[in-house]
């Protein structure tokens, strides 16, 4: 008989807006909680990282995504709950998204705090603090990408 294969850690790319204060805090804390580094943290901002994933400036710009590296394409709460999941190790996390009662309450969230991120605490945005990997500056279009959590 055939021993079950273990699943191995899923890498998650969550690709988050680096102009927005708050979105880089919370990006920042997804990266203080990987510490298996399963998750990739890039902001939008970064040149092709929307079209690697087949998603528009404009799309990428509407709300988080998140992309497994099986293929899954997550936005908004779902994205969020893949890459706390991979941060955090707890398969667990993404399931919830399944559920019909809590995926609306996670989107009724999301779409809140996408509405008023410009009023919630934050710190200095990604894009401010790396120009360059935002395509900003004189070395622009890179690709360089953080962790944010160095």
């Amino acid at each position: 008989m055939a021993q079950p294969r273990a699943m191995g850690p899923t890498v998650v790319t969550l690709v988050f807006d680096g102009d927005c204060p708050f979105c880089t805090a919370c990006a920042m804390l997804l990266g203080l909680l990987d510490r298996r580094h399963r998750l990739r943290l890039v902001p939008f901002q970064v040149p092709g990282i929307c079209q690697s994933l087949g998603l528009s400036s404009e799309e990428c710009g509407e709300a988080a995504w998140a992309a497994s590296e099986v293929g899954h394409l997550a936005r908004g709460a779902e994205a969020i709950l893949l890459a706390l999941g991979s941060a955090t190790g707890v398969r667990g996390i993404p399931q919830l998204y399944r559920r019909p009662r809590l995926r609306r309450a996670a989107d009724a969230i999301y779409q809140w705090v996408a509405r008023h991120r410009g009023r919630l605490p934050g710190v200095r945005p990604y894009c401010d603090s790396h120009p360059d990997e935002c395509g900003r500056g004189a070395g622009a279009g890179s690709g360089a990408t953080s962790r944010l959590a160095s």
